[in-house]
C-alpha cells in the first residue's frame, strides 16, 4: 500500500530543494527495476548456456518480487518513501506515452467492443460481491467499496467511493487490502492460466483489462504475457477507468437515499463530481493517440516514446512491490478477502468466457 507523504516542513532536511526528498526513493525504484531486467536476461543466458529449459520470468515479476521482498524484510526507510510513493505517477506517464502505439480508429474499436463486456462484468461483480458480502455479514458500505474496487479500477475507485458514500477508515482499509492482495494473485496466476489455455496476446490483454482490478496490476499482468497483451490490457482498463465518476456517483445517490451521505443536487454539481473523480491520464492517453493518428510522430519517435513508456512502467512495477505490505493485508482479516476473492473468481471466469466467445470480432478472424 502507498506510504503517506512526508511533510515538507517537518524537518530541516526537507526545506531545501523539495525535489531532493524524492531522489533516494527514485534511485531505489531504478535499481530494483534494473535488477529485475538483469534477472530475466541472466536466467535466459544461463538456460541457453546450459541447455536447460528454465522458466522465462518477465522483468515485471522480478521487479515486483524484489520490491516485495525488500518491503517485507528490511523495510523501506523513511528517507526513501516519498520517492517510492511516486510509482503511481510513473504508471500514468507510461500509460499516456503508450497512446502513441494506438491509432484512434483502433482505439475506438477496441474501447467500444470492450465497453459492452465491461458493463456485463460490472453487473456480475456487483451482484456477486453484494450478495456474498451480505452472507458473510459485511457492512453494506464495505461490500459497496469491494464492489466498486472490483468492477472499476481498484484502489483509486475505493478512495473515490469512500468519500462519496461516507465510509469509515476501517472499511476502506479492509477493501484496499483485499483488492491489493487479489491484484497480486492475478498478476502471478493469470499469465500461467493464459499460457495453459494458449490464449493469443489480444485475448489475454482483453481478459486482463476486464478482470484485474488495479491499473498497475493490470498493466503488469499484461506485460508479464507480452508487449502486445500489455497494450491491449491498458486500453481496455482505460475504458473501465473512464466509468469511475459515473459509477461512484450512482453509489453516492443510492446511499443518500438511505440517509447515509449527502450528495450535491443538480446537473452541474453532479457533472462536476464526475469530472473530479475522472482519471485525467486517460485523456492524455487519448490525446497522444490522436497525435499519432494525425502523423505527428515519425516511426523512430513512436519507438522512442514506447521505450520511455517501458522505463516509466519499470519504475511503477518496482514501486508496486515496494509498497505492498503483507502485514497490512494480514491485519485486514479474512472475511473481506474471501468476498473479494469470490468476486474475482466469478469475474475472471465470466470475462474469460466472454473474451473466448467474442474476441474474433476484434481480430477479424
Amino acid at each position: 500500500m502507498t506510504a503517506p507523504a512526508e511533510s515538507t516542513t517537518s524537518s530541516g532536511a526537507n526545506t531545501g530543494i523539495p525535489v531532493l526528498r524524492y531522489l533516494p526513493g527514485l534511485v531505489l525504484l531504478v535499481v530494483v527495476g534494473v535488477i529485475g531486467t538483469f534477472a530475466q536476461t541472466g536466467l535466459r543466458s544461463v538456460g541457453k548456456a546450459t541447455g536447460t529449459a528454465l522458466p522465462d520470468i518477465e522483468y515485471v515479476l522480478w521487479a515486483i518480487i524484489l520490491g516485495l521482498l525488500i518491503r517485507n524484510t528490511v523495510g523501506v526507510p523513511k528517507a526513501f518513501r516519498p520517492g517510492v510513493g511516486t510509482y503511481e505517477f510513473w504508471l500514468k506517464i507510461g500509460i499516456v506515452l503508450l497512446g502513441a502505439r494506438f491509432l484512434l480508429g483502433d482505439l475506438a474499436k477496441l474501447g467500444g467492443f470492450s465497453l459492452g463486456l465491461i458493463l456485463i462484468d460490472m453487473v456480475v461483480a456487483t451482484t456477486v460481491i453484494l450478495l456474498v458480502g451480505k452472507a458473510f455479514g459485511l457492512s453494506g458500505k464495505l461490500s459497496t467499496l469491494l464492489a466498486i474496487g472490483t468492477s472499476i479500477c481498484g484502489v483509486s475507485a475505493i478512495i473515490a467511493g469512500r468519500g462519496a458514500i461516507d465510509a469509515d477508515d476501517e472499511d476502506s482499509g479492509y477493501a484496499i487490502a483485499a483488492i491489493l492482495a487479489l491484484g497480486a494473485v492475478a498478476l502471478f496466476s493469470f499469465p500461467a492460466i493464459g499460457h495453459a489455455l494458449q490464449l493469443s496476446d489480444t485475448q489475454f490483454g482483453l481478459w486482463a483489462g476486464l478482470a484485474v482490478d488495479n491499473t498497475a496490476e493490470t498493466t503488469a499482468t499484461g506485460a508479464a504475457y507480452s508487449q502486445h497483451a500489455q497494450q491491449v490490457a491498458v486500453a481496455v482498463k482505460n475504458t473501465r477507468n473512464a466509468l469511475i465518476g459515473i459509477v461512484v456517483l450512482g453509489y453516492a445517490i443510492y446511499w443518500s437515499n438511505r440517509g447515509g451521505v449527502a450528495v450535491a443536487s443538480g446537473l452541474r454539481a453532479r457533472s462536476a463530481f464526475v469530472w473530479r473523480t475522472f482519471p485525467k491520464f486517460v485523456l492524455g492517453f487519448i490525446a497522444v493517440s490522436a497525435l499519432a493518428t494525425a502523423g505527428a510522430f515519425t516511426k523512430a519517435e513512436v519507438t522512442s516514446l514506447g521505450n520511455l513508456s517501458k522505463w516509466a512502467f519499470l519504475l511503477c512495477f518496482a514501486g508496486v512491490g515496494l509498497n505492498f505490505d503483507l502485514r497490512e493485508i494480514a491485519r485486514s482479516g479474512v472475511r473481506p478477502l474471501i468476498v473479494a476473492a469470490l468476486g474475482l473468481v466469478v469475474v475472471a471466469g465470466c470475462s474469460l468466457g466472454l473474451v473466448l466467445l467474442t474476441s474474433n470480432w476484434i481480430t477479424g478472424t
